[in-house]
């Protein structure tokens, strides 16, 4: 890799590395205005990229080497992901590469250390396509770095056809990224992307959907025939505005993304239902004495009085500024409130095992119903 029979889709740009080409889902000029180390680990985080061939082969093998989040204090790793083939829409065969490096993640500190990767497989068997080429996607995990180094395959490989679907662009938060998803194609924008039949390019930041100015340019400056924001949850995670400040970045968001997307169907997205901080504020944080790993919020109800942000404030705000911006003219942007996709009702059912984030199932449920508002909004996308 790079390899020119072989296209990545749902990475701003590929950088070529001595361990391989690891993509990046944030243009490159933005890493030089991220805040923290968790920013860019986030960025080489591939979720929703995917690679495309074509070919006819029965055995598909990646060289790659790969990099497992380990947290401190305790640094352990995290499980091995998988790697998800598809042929024809339908998940045919997956694997994961045994072999893998560290990327130490410290919180206390906002600081990550990148360790050495051996090289490393990842081997499938494919369907026979009886001699005949077929288009295949290779879903990346969503969570570990990866470095792409060679595609080998029993058979020959050919570029794809062109991708003609409409082009959904998505930023959100950890959720939205995919945690707790049990594969790459679980992920909630994954699964939305596949039923609705559009091209994702998900742009989840775990922990950091926090209306960064680089976030909007990055979305401003690439094509997109839909787009959705699910915003809130990172800003009471990290209590970093209060009400006087979060409506007017809202904005200034929304309006640099319409500098180049005037038209474009825009959803925003609430948070979803979150019982921790429905009614009080953060900050957020892990909780110490919690026997497995359950979160914690310090704040406390009555500090909403004094501006601070719950997810009832958040989602009251959201839907008044969207009317508001309809009212005045922007009549493709629509709002979404976050507990359609996962409200009392499924909380109950599939409740958060930490208290933040839904599980696998929850993921599942949530992009089927996001798939059906993406089919509501195609209706106002022009055919190519």
């Amino acid at each position: 890799m790079p390899d020119a029979r072989v296209e990545v889709r749902g990475a701003a740009w590929l950088e070529e590395t001595d361990d391989g080409v690891v993509p990046h889902r944030l243009p490159a000029w933005t890493w030089a205005q991220f805040p923290d180390d968790v920013v860019a680990m986030c960025d080489e985080q591939p979720s929703g990229v995917r690679l495309r061939l074509r070919t006819a082969a029965r055995r598909l093998v990646l060289h790659v080497r790969t990099w497992r989040v380990a947290t401190l204090p305790h640094a352990e790793p995290a499980p091995a992901e998988r790697f998800e083939v598809l042929v024809g829409g339908r998940v045919v065969a997956s694997a994961v590469c045994e072999a893998s490096g560290l990327l130490t993640f410290d919180p206390s500190t906002a600081t990550t250390s990148l360790g050495a990767a051996p090289a490393g497989t990842v081997a499938c068997t494919l369907p026979d396509a009886g001699g005949v080429p077929a288009d295949i996607e290779v879903w990346l995990p969503y969570r570990e770095r990866v470095a792409l180094v060679a595609v080998e395959a029993d058979a020959p490989v050919l570029p794809p056809a062109p991708v003609d679907a409409p082009r959904w662009v998505h930023h959100g938060s950890s959720i939205s990224h995919g945690a707790n998803a049990d594969a790459p194609t679980g992920t909630w924008p994954a699964v939305a992307a596949r039923s609705a039949g559009v091209d994702l390019v998900n742009l989840g930041l775990s922990g950091n959907a926090v209306l960064d100015p680089f976030v909007a340019r990055a979305i401003r400056d690439q094509p997109a025939d839909v787009i959705s924001l699910k915003l809130g949850i990172n800003v009471v995670n990290h209590d970093l505005m209060r009400r006087r400040a979060f409506v007017p970045a809202v904005h200034g968001f929304l309006d640099t993304v319409r500098e180049g997307h005037p038209t474009t169907p825009l959803v925003v997205v609430s948070p979803v239902l979150c019982p921790l901080v429905e009614d009080a504020p953060g900050p957020t944080s892990i909780d110490p004495d919690a026997p497995v790993t359950t979160f914690r919020t310090a704040g406390r109800a009555e500090e909403v009085a004094e501006g601070k942000l719950s997810l009832r404030v958040i989602r009251a705000e959201l839907a008044a500024l969207v009317a508001a911006r309809r009212a005045a003219g922007d009549t493709a942007l629509t709002y979404v409130d976050g507990r359609e996709l996962y409200g009392d009702a499924d909380a109950a059912e599939l409740p958060m095992a930490d208290l933040l984030h839904p599980d696998a199932a929850a993921q599942q449920r949530m992009g089927e119903r996001f798939a059906r508002v993406l089919a509501a909004v195609q209706q106002a996308v022009p055919a190519r």
